[in-house]
């Protein structure tokens, strides 16, 4: 298991982090915990599962940019 502490740029309210959450859960991260104020998320992904560029492909995907 990897802890992944990304800033995001471009989320502004809720219903951001809520998009983020839930495809992130859907791809099998876990403990995902995402901010707009503070422009943060953090997950904890299994490697063997879903690699980080695979994570940040999900979110560039929503329209968010991974810094």
């Amino acid at each position: 298991m990897k802890q992944l502490n990304l800033k995001v740029e471009g989320m502004h309210c809720k219903s951001c982090e809520v998009l983020l959450k839930d495809e992130l859960e859907e791809a099998g991260a876990k403990d995902i915990v995402v901010s707009a104020s503070k422009g943060t998320l953090a997950a904890t992904i299994d490697e063997k599962k879903l690699s980080e560029a695979q994570v940040k492909k999900i979110i560039e995907k929503e329209g968010y940019k991974v810094k």
